[in-house]
């Protein structure tokens, strides 16, 4: 099973093509490319799917959801923690269905 965790905006490419965001202290870039012009903002939660942002959340729903997050990885040593997160948008399941709808859609 795949989880989206709510990542913090805080960075944005000049270009506003990427951006650095803050997963729970992990810091990653994601690509802007599925938002419109100006949708994301410094300090925006946003959820990632395969390294693409593809929508804003509101920040109280993120805090919510990062404190249940916490509690999950409470119960998982460090290195479990780290790959939890850093996989969180290499999850296979993810990249497999986003293939069908492109498949699908196409």
């Amino acid at each position: 099973m795949c989880l989206s965790i709510p990542s913090k905006v805080v960075k944005i490419s000049d270009d506003q093509t990427m951006c650095t965001v803050d997963t729970m202290g992990v810091q990653r870039d994601a690509n802007l490319m599925m938002m419109g012009d100006d949708d994301i903002q410094l300090g925006d939660y946003v959820l990632l799917h395969i390294g693409f942002v593809m929508n804003k959340i509101d920040e109280d729903e993120a805090m919510a959801s990062i404190d249940t997050y916490k509690e999950i990885l409470e119960l998982l040593d460090e290195e479990d923690r780290k790959k939890a997160i850093l996989e969180d948008d290499e999850c296979e399941a993810r990249g497999e269905q986003y293939t069908q709808e492109i498949k699908t859609d196409g």
